[in-house]
């Protein structure tokens, strides 16, 4: 919870929801999968994505390769043991506007600018590994991780994640020089092709 908890402070609960039981034994703690698994996954996460890159827990370019991805899928579970009776909606919230700290209403169409994305990543003075990419990566792997877990996406989420790969596209596009770019978006036209169909 390092990295999400520093950034966001200690997790809020929603609406008054029962906590989650924090004693707990070390063969609990063994028994609950961490991290992507495709033998724990929800068999129409499996039939969705046949990709092997976004089961990789060690493929930065997938959803759950990279540290980031990594633990946004860890901060979700949390959230939803500490949350079970909650839209996962508020967790997306959560998510973006601990990690861009801004509102919510500021994770928008605007964002897909290209010459916006341009000036930030060429601004020595904007973090564009945080505030794009951090950011972007946490909402897919908020996002997709629900659809590991549960074998679904909320229709709700589905706009907020949408923004998240498309401004990834154009940032990849953007970054000539990095040779993965192209292997990047094709990665997420997958995930693109996946959130239209969960």
């Amino acid at each position: 919870m390092g990295f999400f908890k520093n950034i966001f402070g200690n997790k809020k609960k929603v609406n008054g929801t029962p906590q989650h039981n924090t004693e707990r034994g070390f063969d609990d703690i063994e028994d609950e999968p961490y991290g992507i698994d495709k033998d724990y996954a929800h068999e129409r996460a499996i039939e969705l994505v046949p990709e092997e890159f976004f089961w990789s827990c060690i493929d930065e370019l997938g959803p759950f390769g990279s540290d980031e991805g990594d633990m946004a899928l860890s901060e979700f579970r949390d959230w939803k043991k500490d949350n079970p009776n909650t839209e996962s909606y508020e967790c997306l919230k959560w998510t973006i506007e601990g990690v861009s700290e801004q509102s919510l209403a500021n994770y928008n169409e605007s964002i897909l600018d290209k010459t916006l994305v341009q000036t930030q990543i060429d601004d020595d003075n904007f973090d564009d590994h945080q505030y794009i990419f951090t950011v972007d990566i946490s909402v897919i792997a908020t996002g997709f991780g629900q659809l590991v877990d549960e074998g679904k996406i909320d229709k709700k989420n589905k706009p907020l994640i949408q923004l998240a790969i498309d401004r990834q596209k154009i940032w990849a596009e953007l970054a000539t020089h990095w040779e993965h770019s192209s292997e990047y978006i094709r990665n997420l036209n997958v995930l693109d092709r996946v959130l239209k169909s969960a």
